[in-house]
């Protein structure tokens, strides 16, 4: 099938900006008569077919924005989400929400869907398999087509649009230093999804922890469960245990919190009397564990609610160049029964 042509084609082959092939196509006074002349005669040529949106968001607009996640069992979306709807409402916006289950094929199919005309903005976090093989293109032909993007959660530093995130070094950091603050003194790292930006960062907080409160740093304690189904942590995560004296654990999700507190409880360890767990993010799923499971809150609804307002700003200012934000969402700790408590807690 034969590439459709789009204004961003026009504007590399006639080396003009995107606006400039955009107010020529619309037959705009603001730019001079040749240039829109010999815009007009390629597109004709070569049956440039326009997508009405992208020609002029600035006469037409949906008030509605896409929210694309990518899948639905992270607790974290359910609260971005609900931070998004309450902005939304408040400003007159619907929202339109798409799962690209992982898949960097089911992004660009939705992408495609909606970016004619459908919707004025994207609110995104990427699919795993976009994230490990870093292809962007897709979400840059949407900026280029003149559709705004913020970004949450996994941050792709390659694309220039506005961000919204949390420091994952910080968050890890500050969970080393309250578990050696309560008594801990061999700390144990498990992770998932181990290519991801956002798992490296945790991991070289947890690092930079161990190192300046002087902690040993064994590689045998750092487990990746990337490979692992769920149902198999428990499984997995033993060795681990029963080969080693381990008296922490910081997890990237309430999953392998889970696996791990029961793994440490069928081996006999007292939580958090000599165990303590610490895991990613503040969800369902530690707040019905057995004990009560202690937690780094993203801020899910806050990331959402200043995602939407950063969106909605830039749909509604509709400037060509901005100067695009990264706005972060500070992290805290969640205390719940399986870390002991410190009360000088003055965590940055």
């Amino acid at each position: 099938m034969k590439k459709k042509l789009t204004i961003k084609d026009i504007a590399k082959e006639l080396s003009v900006s995107i606006s400039t092939v955009s107010k020529a196509l619309n037959d705009s006074h603001e730019i001079a008569e040749t240039t829109k002349k010999r815009i007009q005669a390629y597109a004709k040529e070569f049956n440039y077919k326009p997508n009405f949106n992208a020609l002029s968001l600035k006469n037409k607009k949906t008030k509605t924005i896409a929210v694309l996640i990518p899948n639905m069992l992270k607790y974290i979306y359910a609260q971005v989400f609900n931070g998004i709807e309450q902005v939304a409402n408040e400003l007159g916006y619907k929202i339109i929400t798409c799962v690209s289950n992982e898949k960097t094929s089911k992004e660009i199919e939705i992408l495609e869907m909606l970016s004619n005309g459908s919707i004025d903005g994207f609110i995104i976090s990427p699919a795993l398999e976009t994230s490990i093989n870093k292809e962007y293109s897709h979400f840059q032909d949407v900026l280029d087509e003149g559709f705004p993007i913020v970004m949450f959660d996994r941050i792709p530093k390659e694309l220039d649009c506005d961000k919204v995130m949390i420091k994952d070094h910080k968050a890890t950091f500050n969970a080393v230093e309250h578990l050696k603050n309560t008594g801990c003194t061999n700390i144990a790292f498990i992770s998932t999804n181990n290519k991801l930006t956002s798992t490296k960062k945790r991991k070289k907080g947890y690092l930079k922890a161990l190192e300046e409160f002087k902690l040993p740093a064994n590689k045998d304690i750092m487990v990746d469960l990337t490979e692992i189904n769920y149902k198999e942590y428990e499984r997995a995560l033993t060795p681990m245990l029963e080969n080693n004296q381990i008296d922490g654990v910081i997890t990237t999700n309430e999953a392998t919190g889970i696996a791990i507190q029961k793994v440490a409880q069928k081996l006999g360890y007292s939580i958090p009397g000599n165990f303590s767990v610490i895991a990613f993010s503040n969800g369902i799923l530690a707040r019905h564990a057995s004990p009560q499971m202690t937690t780094i809150s993203q801020h899910g609804e806050k990331m959402g609610a200043k995602a939407a307002k950063l969106l909605i700003q830039r749909i509604e200012e509709d400037i060509e160049n901005p100067d695009y934000e990264t706005k972060i969402i500070k992290t805290d700790l969640v205390m719940r029964n399986s870390t002991k408590s410190f009360l000088k807690l003055n965590y940055k």
